[in-house]
């Protein structure tokens, strides 16, 4: 996903300054903010979360 698009759904979800983050550090800021795991980049080969809308990005990265 595009950082302005990431930038587009953080700032939906309230999130003030978006500028502020890497593209790593505002997805993470996302899936807390949702209530999930602020997971994103650390799975190693293997990621449980199967619905979770960042799982290409982050294993791909």
């Amino acid at each position: 996903m595009r950082l302005s698009e990431i930038e587009k759904k953080a700032r939906a979800l309230g999130i003030k300054d978006t500028w502020k983050y890497s593209k790593k550090d505002l997805i993470k800021k996302i899936q807390k903010t949702e209530g999930n795991f602020d997971c994103f980049a650390t799975a190693i080969n293997f990621c449980s979360q199967n619905d979770c809308l960042w799982r290409i990005d982050c294993l791909h990265r």
